[in-house]
């Protein structure tokens, strides 16, 4: 399946990678990767074919009623993880568990927490990986430039806010499949 993700990926779609290409499933085991500017569904996919060119399996979250017939198997084949998103659970903690039953777990997930342009990110990203004690990787959906750019493994600090504009400033410049969102 790899050498038709990356001709898929590469020839076909015309996409590359940039930055720590040299990840690999060896590397980096736990961590929470988010990918930004998330613009469209079409991020999805390349983030699918862009983990099989690196040749790692990430992971993701959501609510546990989609973990039902008939896309149970699908979603778990993937990498996915149901939630329980009912009010009054503490999602953190649901989530950062996660980590330390798995020998393995790389969460996944856009830090806008949708497809609409936000002015700020969620937090709940940085709170997991603190609680998880695992780093930070960061990837770009640049459609302009066809390009993923990854980032080195980031600790998160206990400043928030300095933490937080050094990873925007990794997204710098970026355009999204829809620029307007970006």
């Amino acid at each position: 399946m790899g050498w038709l993700s990356k001709f898929i990926y590469k020839k076909v779609l015309g996409w590359q990678l940039a930055g720590n290409v040299t990840m690999s499933k060896d590397t980096i085991k736990k961590a929470v990767i988010i990918g930004a500017p998330h613009t469209s569904w079409h991020d999805f996919y390349i983030a699918l074919l862009m983990r099989q060119v690196i040749g790692i399996k990430s992971n993701f979250v959501a609510k546990k009623e989609l973990f039902k017939w008939p896309f149970k198997y699908y979603f778990k084949a993937i990498g996915g993880a149901p939630l329980d998103r009912r009010p009054g659970q503490n999602k953190v903690e649901a989530i950062a568990k996660l980590f330390e039953t798995r020998e393995e777990f790389r969460l996944a997930l856009s830090p806008e927490g949708t497809r609409m342009k936000v002015v700020e990110w969620k937090t709940g990203f940085y709170y997991i990986a603190k609680k998880a004690n695992v780093p930070i990787i960061m990837f770009t959906f640049d459609f302009e430039h066809k390009q993923n750019k990854i980032s080195e493994p980031f600790f998160p600090t206990e400043d928030l806010e300095a933490d937080f504009k050094y990873m925007r400033s990794f997204f710098e410049g970026v355009k999204g499949k829809v620029p307007a969102l970006s």
